[in-house]
């Protein structure tokens, strides 16, 4: 779950939409990004664990709100990102493999600290774990390393685009693109990447994603109302 200010309140978003966002930058991108198809799922589909919990979050125990995803206890993170792949499995191998590798890229960029030696053992072995999925699924589909590489890095890179999108965080910026509020006046809220990366036919993209306002804190959010928010992006 993330949450957006959004005047009164707050739009809760669910990593599934966030993940939604991520996938309309991939069929966007330039260069396209391959194979198409299956890089495109598994942008689409990257935070697919956390779907079904994000229908029923848990509460900060303070404010009320959804617990966010940053804010997850580390065994429910663990089995959420443990299960995700294999409910992709059935869909495309490929797509299921990046997922994967997106989990454990996590985890390697953003290593857990604990001092409790179970949670630790519980991050080996969800490691292990994956690597042994990841080996298997890219041995069966004759994929090499430098592929996988490539296409983890899009997907890492959309993933944070698009978070920096749904939490309003900004500026945001890696080696390769920097995102920030457009100036001047726009129709849509706006913003720009530097360098564009949708090619030199278009001069615009508009994304959409769809959170549930939350005006109280504490109000179900399966009958809050939902909001479509429409973003564009633009050239510098």
């Amino acid at each position: 779950m993330i949450l957006r200010p959004d005047g009164d309140g707050h739009l809760a978003i669910g990593q599934a939409s966030h993940a939604w966002l991520s996938g309309q930058l991939a069929r966007a991108w330039d260069p396209r990004p391959e194979p198409f198809e299956e890089v495109c799922l598994g942008a689409l589909q990257h935070d697919v664990g956390m779907a079904e919990w994000d229908l029923d979050p848990a509460r900060h125990p303070d404010t009320g709100l959804p617990v966010q995803f940053y804010e997850l206890d580390r065994r429910t993170h663990l089995a959420l990102w443990t299960a995700a792949p294999h409910k992709v499995l059935t869909q495309s191998r490929y797509a299921a493999l990046l997922v994967s590798l997106h989990g454990t890229g996590l985890y390697e960029r953003f290593p857990p600290k604990t001092d409790v030696p179970e949670i630790a053992a519980a991050v080996e072995a969800y490691m292990n774990g994956q690597r042994e999925l990841q080996q298997a699924l890219a041995t069966e589909l004759g994929v090499s390393d430098d592929e996988l590489k490539r296409n983890q890095a899009l997907i890492a890179l959309w993933d944070g685009i698009s978070l920096a999108l749904c939490q309003a965080r900004l500026p945001y910026e890696t080696p390769s693109i920097r995102l920030d509020r457009a100036p001047g006046d726009h129709a849509l809220e706006s913003f720009t990447l530097d360098p564009w990366p949708f090619g030199a036919d278009r001069d615009a993209l508009e994304v959409r994603v769809e959170g549930r306002h939350l005006a109280d804190p504490h109000a179900d959010l399966s009958t809050a109302p939902v909001l479509t928010l429409r973003l564009g992006l633009v050239g510098t």
